[in-house]
């Protein structure tokens, strides 16, 4: 069987939320935003789960969370870093070898097993494959002034998600090679903003695109949470 490692981060500030309590530790249905991530993986096929939270959250994750709910597929809290990237590379180096890595943010809270399911499988045949769905707007390309440019062709235009997937060499070596470029990248301007984007800027290896859900919403302002709150209600119904 193969071995299946999450990465789940949940070092965010989540500065536009406007609440003293972190968006992951914040109460959908009675339970932490972090609560449905860490709930999908540990009933899934995945082996192990790496939480990666902020220095200071390390024991109250453990206590109030990990030790509370009793998630078993945790087999470690480890400190993110100063960006996301960093946070990522920290749970790459904690997981230890493995055959296949899902990087996903904490704050996704409605990742399902049949999204999973999708997603090992295109990993199994392409070696990397991140959740999303195809846009439903029309979509505008504006300049630095804040003026439409162009106007991509919405077929071709996707928003990504996570769980985002690969196999464990390459995504580790892809990391390995954007942290010895991050000087490089930050003088340049560029700025990275998810692991397929480290994937495709320092390999030559494609991403699929795997159907996520557009119910798999990242928890970001207080609308989303009020929308996640009714989604979560409608789902304990369907588990009575």
């Amino acid at each position: 069987m193969e071995q299946c490692t999450a990465i789940v981060l949940a070092a965010g500030q989540g500065k536009r939320m406007n609440t003293d309590v972190r968006k992951q530790y914040l109460l959908i249905q009675d339970k932490p935003v972090l609560w449905y991530a860490l709930e999908a993986f540990e009933k899934s096929f995945v082996q192990k789960v790496v939480l990666v939270v902020s220095e200071d959250d390390i024991a109250y994750v453990k206590t109030e969370i990990v030790e509370k709910y009793h998630f078993q597929k945790v087999s470690s809290i480890v400190k993110g870093g100063k960006e996301r990237y960093h946070s990522v590379a920290c749970g790459i180096a904690a997981a230890g070898a493995c055959d296949y890595i899902f990087i996903h943010d904490g704050a996704r809270p409605f990742v399902d097993e049949e999204m999973l399911e999708r997603l090992l499988q295109d990993v199994r045949l392409y070696e990397a494959c991140v959740a999303g769905m195809p846009v439903k707007d029309t979509i505008k390309i504006a300049n630095k002034d804040g003026f439409a440019q162009t106007t991509p062709d919405r077929n071709l235009v996707w928003q990504v998600q996570t769980p985002q997937v690969f196999s464990y060499a390459l995504i580790k070596e892809a990391y390995q090679t954007l942290l010895r470029e991050e000087d490089n990248l930050l003088n340049r301007g560029i700025k990275i903003t998810d692991d397929a984007m480290v994937v495709e800027t320092f390999s030559e290896h494609p991403v699929k695109l795997t159907e996520g859900s557009y119910h798999n919403v990242k928890i970001t302002t207080p609308e989303d949470l009020v929308f996640a709150s009714e989604y979560a209600k409608n789902l304990s119904f369907r588990n009575l």
